[in-house]
């Protein structure tokens, strides 16, 4: 009888397993080429800058430099429509690019022109894999400062969809963008090991000084999210001349599934003594995760017979805990090492983030629902106190990615535009290598004061 519940549990798992694997997110779809032929960044007859870029859906995606961002589609009939931002409401924003035959760019009444840069196509070694990279370069012959852009925990490839690699360049820095591995043409599996991504990384600033030559000006660091772990790490394998980080989190991988649970018991009203238990399942889901799904399970079902019938216990979302508590020991064994991506997840950022001496940007979100930035900024504002080289600022209101939404009436947020100047804080800090006086957008500079 064991024999044959054990062989139903396996085939049970095999059977998840493949379930998750077959309708896991498609990586790298191709972009359809009647939409493919208009991605590039325009220059409008007012001076403007508009960039168009693909998506992994069908229609393209318009990014203005003040942070306004929409949704495009053509029908049948050539006629392009959009939403605003990431939602379903009808944009008004008059927005046409004709067709790959006879393509007229217009925004806003205003046309556009479709910018060239020099772009040279390599393929590096980084540690172990073979990487597919691209460099790109404003116009002219003399040293411009190079972005080096350090991927976040996106599966896809940042050849195909980083438009920094066209909105830098338009503003007069250079861009090296690579596929990570086990993306786009990079070989290998696709991995969050910090320590092989900030290897990858390493290997990335070198190859783009190498193919600059000449044109080298400062060479740095820049992305966004799961950056934040990787640039420090990388700037100790090499020699950055600067480092940027948007939305990332100065805590452990762990705890930005702690914080994002108490953020969810938080919005479903809850508070004191639900906060304080929801902290020891989040530890033991931890260390679930952290084992490799090995270890872990005698503290968890404790805490599930102690608190499951608990009425905030359901509330638990997070990054992984909502999905563990769900399962039994015997299942999350079988099934749970199909989902390991080899994450960090007892990464201490803090040795290699007090080691970075060149100057440091940080960009905080201040509403971060996926990277929760109190314990964030509290550790950044402590490192700026000895490092005059640490500049933190944060964008109140804004989600992941630095983007502003509105909130409905379920509490759902429908992600609107990205915040006026962001673009802007990001181009003159690398570009000019400091911010200028005036505000960015409703930004708050917290480090240096």
């Amino acid at each position: 009888m064991r024999k044959v519940l054990v062989t139903v549990l396996v085939l049970i798992a095999v059977g998840a397993a493949a379930v998750f694997w077959w309708t896991r997110p498609e990586r790298d779809k191709p972009i359809d080429p009647r939409m493919a032929c208009h991605v590039g960044l325009y220059r409008l007859d007012d001076g403007r800058l508009l960039d168009i870029a693909p998506m992994s859906e069908p229609g393209l995606r318009w990014r203005a430099m003040d942070g306004r961002t929409g949704k495009l589609v053509q029908d049948e009939a050539g006629k392009w429509s959009g939403t605003v931002g990431w939602s379903d409401h009808a944009d008004t924003t008059p927005v046409s690019l004709g067709t790959c035959e006879k393509p007229a760019m217009t925004f806003e009444g205003h046309r556009g022109t479709k910018l060239q840069f020099e772009a040279v196509e390599t393929r590096f070694e980084g540690n172990g894999e073979t990487l597919a990279g691209r460099l790109v370069m404003p116009p002219g012959d003399g040293p411009v400062p190079i972005a080096v852009m350090v991927h976040g925990s996106e599966g896809y490839s940042a050849r195909t969809f980083n438009a920094f690699q066209r909105i830098f360049p338009a503003n007069g820095i250079g861009v090296f963008v690579y596929d990570k591995r086990g993306t786009g043409d990079s070989t290998g599996r696709y991995s969050q090991d910090f320590h092989l991504l900030a290897d990858d990384a390493a290997a990335a600033l070198k190859e783009a000084r190498r193919l600059a030559g000449k044109r080298a000006g400062r060479v740095g660091y820049s992305g966004g999210s799961q950056a934040g772990w990787i640039e420090p790490l990388a700037a100790q394998r090499s020699d950055p001349d600067f480092v940027a980080v948007s939305f990332g989190l100065a805590d452990s991988p762990l705890a930005e599934d702690r914080d994002q649970v108490q953020l969810d018991l938080i919005r479903a009203g809850f508070k004191g003594d639900a906060l304080v238990k929801a902290r020891e399942v989040t530890d033991a889901t931890g260390e679930v995760m952290a084992s490799g799904f090995k270890d872990g399970y005698d503290r968890l079902e404790a805490l599930k017979a102690k608190y499951g019938k608990e009425p905030w216990w359901n509330a638990m979302q997070g990054e992984f805990t909502g999905d563990i508590v769900k399962h039994s020991p015997t299942m999350l064994r079988l099934v749970g090492p199909f989902h390991d991506e080899g994450t960090t997840w007892r990464h201490d950022p803090m040795p290699p983030l007090r080691a970075v001496k060149v100057p440091l940007l940080w960009i905080i979100a201040g509403a971060d629902k996926e990277a929760p930035p109190e314990e964030t900024r509290r550790r950044l504002l402590s490192v700026a106190k000895t490092n005059p080289n640490v500049e933190v600022v944060e964008f109140p209101g804004t989600d992941h990615g630095i983007i502003e939404f509105e909130t409905g009436a379920d509490g759902e947020r429908t992600a609107l535009r990205y915040a006026d100047g962001y673009y802007a804080m990001l181009v003159d800090w690398i570009r000019d290598g400091a911010l200028k006086p005036a505000a960015y957008g409703n930004s708050e500079r917290l480090a240096p004061r």
